[in-house]
């Protein structure tokens, strides 16, 4: 396990700010760990290992490096992975890290929730709520109406868009969703 680069960080930082905007600063400088039996375990950071990003705090890596790096399967929570082209995909492990800091979300009907979790997009007819001032191409994180975090996704349509479109026009393209725990639990 090891930090990532300067490449690495902006890529991982640049698809992060997509989906949480400013509230980028809460994930990088002011979080706090809570794990571990140490009276004051550190902040949090970012580690690489085999292709993947890892958000672990700091006397978790510490631990760790009793650990051979073949050995070491996983540490932390995993955010994202490189592919061999060197781009960055956030996994559907950080969806409690961008629900809690999302800049943009999406609230289904609870008739469109089991559709978006077989891994459909967002159609305008399942959208309950939506916030304001979303443009196309932002991040957006998707929610059950009783707040529960779905997945995320881009935004296909502007707010003001949705508000005119047909109910069967795609507002969200879906990029992960809690239900691959179920249809993909072999890769992840």
């Amino acid at each position: 396990m090891r930090p990532l680069d300067e490449n690495e960080t902006t890529a991982v930082f640049n698809k992060l700010h997509k989906f949480v905007g400013n509230n980028l600063k809460n994930i990088v400088l002011e979080s706090q760990a809570h794990e571990g039996p140490e009276p004051n375990p550190g902040r949090y950071c970012f580690r690489m290992q085999k292709n993947r990003v890892y958000y672990v705090s700091e006397s978790l890596v510490k631990r760790a490096t009793n650990i051979k790096r073949d050995k070491l399967v996983s540490l932390g929570t995993q955010i994202g992975k490189f592919t061999k082209g060197g781009k960055f995909h956030l996994t559907v492990q950080c969806l409690n890290l961008l629900a809690a800091n999302a800049k943009h979300k999406v609230w289904l009907k609870p008739t469109a929730e089991m559709s978006f979790l077989y891994g459909n997009s967002v159609l305008k007819g399942g959208v309950g709520r939506i916030t304001e001032s979303i443009q196309v191409n932002d991040g957006v994180v998707v929610f059950s109406m009783s707040d529960v975090p779905l997945g995320f996704g881009d935004a296909a349509k502007s707010t003001v868009d949705c508000r005119k479109m047909d109910p069967n026009g795609i507002v969200v393209h879906r990029h992960a969703d809690i239900g691959e725990y179920l249809r993909m639990e072999d890769d992840l």
